[in-house]
């Protein structure tokens, strides 16, 4: 019952503007908020949803409402409360939903960042946020310099920067005529891009900031060394920490945001898969970690016990949120979670305006083709919010990245040539004193021509004598005479990735270029693989290297000035881990610097679903029920009506992230173009060739719908951007990714595999699926195995409905599993292009076959009245020719069918697994039934399983039926043809199926064998060897 202000004043009055009371209240939130730990959003979704969670409709009435901010322990008047309702009601509706309660309590949307204002992204010209960032060059002529800068202005004042623009490029023709050696102008020379005189001061206590990074390297090397002293061969990795460990430390105490900073969920963070251990490390100082689980690294059997080799969320959900180490998928999802950010900002769900994305990338994973793509999404989308860190320690797994050349120099073109501001973090201290000394060039040239091989063997070589002798030739060798050979090799062993003043001041103009810039920001970070460790640094095998062997500890102790004995170091116990104590300066010191950040990071923090969003009522669904009514449609029809009533849904509805990968077309979904439109964060700056069209192509910064392009890959990452926005911004999001069923799984199931790991929670539709529906593509697209791939993955339950009502009711399982159970598990479902007859779904067998469908199968119907029984089981399009054998076996050959549709061969499989296994543990106690065997026990002794995909897929089930079991699938390469044709090739038409039967039947003694050769005769079917649908 409303009782706002009308209840209280008796005439409705809905007040929008805000009520003098709000400020006070948001203050108190803020206040709580910062005494909780918790983050923003997490914390007012607690409230709301242990508030009407028992609440159906997931909304708050008055009384619940005003319940709730006594709970909350905001102190107000009963005119205040009335005011208050009336202005969180924001639709008039009489009570308040989730994300009312958000928009109010949070206020107006902050603008998501400079970027989004500015303009002539159409000309790919993106302003700088590093515009007057200079670094030191040699002191040439500095009169004549500044003649020449004058000269440039000059030309800008009176001419324009476009004459400007060209004059720029028309001299570097000509110097490239001249053979001046100069590169293309997106690579510049190879020193800091930040000089020492533009430097800030280092804000944090260098000293004990020292002893922290000594303690967490040291515990990172230690747990890895010391896990396979005791379990031989468990693996693990020690040189790739140590060379990014001073860049962590300065990120977790300075830079990184928590999910408590601000208004918002904090930063995201993408860590090198490899560099895992750091991370452990430093947990264990916070007092976030045990020793024992330390100690139990890379044992992950004992649920919650060990600790996982690389980030994953799905083996500690409390700790990861972005699963790492797939070469190549860390960068390209961190872009596409970047970019998913700013979606759910500018359509107003979540406030992401503070939300930065780190992502850590090694020099070798920028190999990867989705690397570089990741890169050109990055520019292409402008997204400043976006901060990749390379770690250029020169070394791939078995040798040097690019021992010929520079990498440096190679990434750098790379990342300004997509739109980035590139940092260069080359040098530190004490070598970048003699480059910004070098009056003329040639120190500077003599690194350029110091390829990357020689830079790794001088560090493995330790020798600063052949350090003087290689790099400072003749008159260069008098710039490094006042240093000693012990000096030198400080100096060169100490690169910018390890000097924390060059790196604070790196990663604070990237913090600036996220603010105020229009471009992601690169940082590449030179450094040594295995820093600090004598015996790795620099060595080919260090990636492979796992025991530190005691001279070496003792070593790396002494250097890291680690308080512990000989003999401490040579036992393999707790006592070798390094823990300063709880009352320690470092440990207080680290607890205040990430509580003035937001919290401890890497955090994963889910919200409860169901206690903040009501989910589509079976009203939503039902509609399928009644079938297609004599009119021909097809499964992807049917699909696109469910989607679009979904997106419709109150509430719900704007939460639905439908993606597409360009073929909206091809999946009857070109209408939802102008009624949801494309998501585009610059507007539509063009007119559309359809302008005035019914279903004109109509983009919009609110748009919802994402057109990924023709890159799966990339969608697939949006795909788990939105299916973990539920605890990257506790904003839950709901996936709808449409494919060719053929670019799914083979195609970028590493990616689903991610997802599975990221606790992904969505739909993936494969859609013109089947090796002979999809008729005209060929070899490269008609699929007939996606289901069995899909059954690799253990989240994923994978369908392959036949009729409309089946897809309704998967897709409204898969919702309430996700949503209403709170079940981290993803949906693949096959969609077919074929049109067909859709019968309806009878009121009285709703129950029974909904409870089939989510099982796996159901009884469709009996065809026949006959003595002679056999059961068919049909499952996708192939469903019709299961459906016309039937009526040919009954009309022709007096043989009853037992009609069953196979929604999921993986759900039947997987309980089939169970059952035998729970028979195997438990030999004492009766022997567990599968669904199959339940279902078949009382009924036709002969089965038939017909499918278009590989026989493999129905042939998982074969120990759960009784009686015989002979399968059909479409095995072979694909090819193009009609449809009629591929069935018969493929021996899965109707014919081939009644074929079948009579064989099976005629082995019986049920049939007259005469009779099965006749009907295999009559129907013209091959006979003979079949190498292509059988083997090579």
């Amino acid at each position: 019952m409303l009782r706002g202000l009308k209840a209280l004043s008796g005439q409705r009055a809905f007040r929008k503007s805000e009520p003098e009371c709000l400020r006070r209240i948001q203050d108190i939130v803020a206040d709580r908020q910062k005494k909780v730990g918790k983050g923003m959003v997490a914390m007012k979704t607690e409230w709301f949803g242990n508030a009407a969670s028992d609440a159906e409709s997931k909304t708050l009435e008055f009384d619940e409402f005003s319940s709730l901010l006594k709970k909350m322990g905001i102190e107000t008047t009963e005119d205040e409360v009335g005011e208050l309702f009336d202005y969180f009601d924001r639709d008039n509706s009489g009570d308040i939903g989730y994300d009312e309660f958000m928009r109010a309590l949070r206020g107006e949307m902050p603008k998501f960042s400079s970027s989004i204002d500015i303009g002539g992204g159409h000309r790919n010209i993106m302003p700088s946020a590093m515009k007057n960032i200079k670094p030191a060059s040699p002191k040439f002529d500095i009169e004549e310099t500044s003649e020449w800068f004058e000269s440039l202005e000059a030309v800008v004042n009176h001419h324009g920067t476009s004459r400007a623009r060209f004059l720029l490029h028309d001299l570097l023709k000509e110097a490239q005529r001249l053979d001046v050696p100069i590169r293309q102008p997106v690579v510049s020379p190879f020193q800091n891009t930040i000089s020492t005189e533009n430097e800030s001061e280092y804000p944090g206590d260098l000293d004990i900031e020292s002893r922290i990074s000594s303690m967490v390297r040291w515990n990172a090397a230690v747990m890895v060394s010391d896990a396979n002293k005791r379990n031989a061969g468990l693996g693990g990795h020690i040189g790739t920490f140590a060379s990014v460990a001073d860049i962590w430390e300065v990120l977790q105490n300075h830079f990184l945001r928590g999910k408590g900073y601000g208004g918002g969920e904090g930063d995201s963070i993408y860590m090198q898969g490899h560099a895992s251990p750091g991370a452990y490390s430093r947990a264990f100082l916070e007092g976030r970690l045990s020793c024992d689980q330390l100690l139990k690294f890379r044992m992950e059997c004992q649920a919650g016990e060990g600790l996982s080799s690389y980030p994953h969320p799905r083996l500690m959900p409390d700790f990861w949120e972005n699963p790492t180490v797939s070469m190549g998928i860390g960068p390209l999802q961190a872009v596409h979670q970047a970019r998913f950010f700013r979606y759910l900002h500018l359509r107003e769900l979540a406030d992401t305006s503070k939300s930065r994305v780190w992502a850590f990338v090694g020099d070798g994973e920028m190999d990867e083709s989705e690397t570089i793509s990741a890169i050109a999404v990055a520019g292409r989308e402008r997204l400043n919010n976006m901060i990749f860190i390379v770690n250029c320690n020169y070394q791939r797994l078995d040798g040097p990245v690019r021992g010929n050349s520079k990498v440096i120099q190679e990434f750098e073109g790379l990342f300004r040539g997509a739109g980035f501001d590139c940092i260069k973090l080359v040098w530190g201290e004490a070598w970048n004193k003699l480059v910004e000394a070098d009056h003329d060039g040639k120190l500077v040239d003599a690194l350029e021509g110091h390829p990357d091989g020689d830079c790794q063997r001088l560090a493995a070589k330790m020798d600063g004598s052949l350090i003087r002798k290689e790099i400072f030739r003749g008159d260069l060798s008098e710039r490094v005479s006042h240093l000693s050979d012990e000096e030198l090799l400080e100096a060169f062993m100490n690169p910018g990735g390890h000097d924390k003043k060059k790196i604070y001041n790196a990663l604070l103009q990237a913090e600036r270029n996220a603010e105020e810039g229009a471009r992601p920001t690169v940082i590449l970070a030179k450094t040594l693989k295995g820093h600090s460790i004598k015996t790795f640094v620099g060595r080919n095998p260090v990636h492979q290297m796992k025991n530190i062997d005691d001279a070496a500890m003792q070593d790396f102790r002494d250097t890291l000035n680690i308080p512990l004995t000989d003999e401490q170091i040579s036992n393999v116990d707790k006592q070798v881990f390094c823990h300063p104590g709880e009352n320690s300066e470092e440990v207080k010191y680290m607890k205040e610097r990430r509580e003035a950040l937001g919290g401890y990071l890497p955090s994963r923090s889910p919200v409860d679903i169901n206690s903040i969003v009501k989910t589509p009522g079976s009203e939503v669904f039902s509609k399928l029920y009644a079938g297609s009514k004599g009119r021909l449609a097809s499964t992807t029809i049917a699909f696109g009506e469910v989607l679009r009533a979904l997106m419709k849904s109150k509430d719900f509805g704007k939460r639905v992230v439908p993606i597409i990968t360009d073929e909206s077309r091809t999946f009857g979904l070109e209408g939802f173009f102008p009624e949801f439109k494309i998501h585009a964060p610059f507007g539509q700056s063009y007119t559309p060739v359809d302008a005035g069209a019914l279903l004109t192509y109509k983009e919009a910064p609110d748009g919802q719908l994402l057109q990924e392009g023709i890159s799966e890959a990339g969608a697939l990452c949006t795909w788990i951007a939105s299916g973990t926005s539920y605890s990257s911004q506790g904003c839950p999001t709901l996936p709808f990714f449409i494919f060719y069923s053929m670019f799914g799984f083979q195609r970028v199931g590493d990616f689903i595999w991610q997802g599975a790991d990221a606790r992904a929670r969505g739909f993936l539709l494969g859609a013109t699926a089947g090796r002979t529906t999809l008729n005209g593509e060929g070899l490269q697209h008609q699929d007939g195995h996606s289901l069995l791939i899909a059954m690799s993955n253990p989240a994923c339950r994978a369908y392959d409905p036949a009729f409309a009502y089946e897809v309704s009711i998967i897709i409204e399982n898969g919702i309430n599993e996700m949503w209403g159970e709170n079940k981290d598990v993803i949906y693949y479902i096959m969609l077919y292009n074929e049109d067909l007859a859709m019968p309806p779904l009878a009121e009285e067998d709703i129950p029974r076959v909904r409870e089939g469908i989510a099982r796996g199968m159901y009884k469709y119907k009996t065809v026949g009245e006959h003595g002679t029984k056999i059961r068919l089981l049909g499952s996708g399009s192939i469903m019709k020719q299961v459906l016309d054998a039937a009526a040919i076996l009954d009309e022709q050959y007096n043989i009853s069918s037992e009609i069953w549709s196979v929604t999921s061969y993986g759900e039947l499989h997987n309980d089939m697994n169970a059952a035998l296994r729970s028979s195997r543990l438990n030999p004492s106690e009766p022997e567990v039934q599968s669904y199959v065997t339940q279902q078949f026990a009382d009924g036709p002794e002969l089965t038939i399983a017909v499918s278009d995909f590989q026989k493999a897929l129905p042939e998982t089930i074969r120990a759960a039926v009784p009686g015989d079991y002979t399968v059909l699938g479409t095995d072979g390469f694909g090819r193009s043809d009609t449809r009629a044709n591929l069935r018969r090739f493929f021996e899965i038409d109707a014919e081939s199926v009644v074929a079948t039967a009579l064989s099976q039947l005629s082995r019986r003694g049920l049939v007259d064998a005469a009779t099965a050769d006749s009907a295999i005769k009559g129907y013209n079917l091959e006979t003979g060897d079949r190498p292509d649908i059988c083997a090579i």
